[in-house]
C-alpha cells in the first residue's frame, strides 16, 4: 500500500520543498493523456492542499457550490483519521466552485454547507501554461466539528482523484489503484495511509 508523509510547516509554504503525490492510476478509461498530482503539508490550524492537473481542454462549468463540480475538469481529495467510521470528500472544479461532504460510505453522507467556502477554506485557483491548479486549507476546527478526535498526529487514510465526467475525454485517475468494476470513488477500502510528521 502507497504511503505519503505531510510535512509540518511553518510561515509561508514552499511547496517546492514538498514530496508530491502522483495521481497516476487509470481507471474505467483509456489513458485520455490528462495527468494530475497532489501535496499535503500542515500546522498547528490547517490542513493544506495543493492540487494541480495537466489537461488541455478544461471544463469548468459550475460555480455555485456543492454543485456537481465532478462533471467539470475536477481535483478530489478524500481523508479520514486511521480507524475512524467516516471520511470527508473535497471535490473542486478551476472556478474553485466546491463540493464537500462527510459520512461513511457513498449513499450515506451529509452536505458541509458554508455561505463562502470560497473564503472559508482559502481557495485559490490558476490556470497554468498545460492545465490548473488549486490551493485551499482545511481548519482543524471545521474537521473536528464532524470528528471531534481528529488530530495532526499519526496516520490518515486518504486518496486524491482527478475526473471529468462530462469533460471532452471523460477520464478518472486516482493516487492509490481501486478495484472495483464501475466507477466509484467512495471506497474508503482503496484509500492509502498518509502520516503525519513533524
Amino acid at each position: 500500500m502507497l504511503s505519503y508523509p505531510i510535512i509540518k510547516v511553518t510561515g509561508e509554504i514552499d511547496w517546492t520543498a514538498l514530496p508530491v503525490i502522483p495521481i497516476d492510476h487509470v481507471l474505467w478509461t483509456e489513458d485520455t493523456g490528462i495527468q494530475a498530482q497532489g501535496q499535503l503539508c500542515y500546522d498547528d490550524e490547517c490542513l493544506y492542499v495543493h492540487q494541480s492537473a495537466a489537461e488541455k481542454e478544461i471544463r469548468a462549468e459550475y460555480t455555485k457550490p456543492q454543485s456537481p463540480v465532478c462533471e467539470d475538469s475536477c481535483l478530489e481529495f478524500f481523508f479520514m483519521q486511521e480507524g475512524g467510521p467516516s471520511y470527508f470528500n473535497f471535490e473542486i472544479n478551476p472556478n474553485g466552485c466546491l463540493g464537500i461532504e462527510y459520512g461513511p460510505a457513498r449513499t450515506d453522507r451529509q452536505k458541509i454547507i458554508l455561505p463562502d467556502p470560497i473564503s472559508f477554506f482559502r481557495i485559490h485557483t490558476d490556470r497554468t501554461k498545460d492545465g490548473w491548479e488549486v490551493f485551499y486549507a482545511i481548519p482543524l476546527a471545521l474537521i473536528r466539528s464532524y470528528a471531534p478526535d481528529f488530530s495532526f498526529a499519526g496516520e490518515l487514510r486518504a486518496n486524491m482523484y482527478k475526473c471529468g465526467d462530462k469533460t471532452v475525454h471523460k477520464h478518472f485517475l486516482s493516487w492509490t489503484p481501486i478495484d472495483l468494476e464501475k466507477p466509484n470513488f467512495h471506497c474508503p477500502a482503496y484509500f492509502g495511509t498518509m502520516h503525519f510528521s513533524a
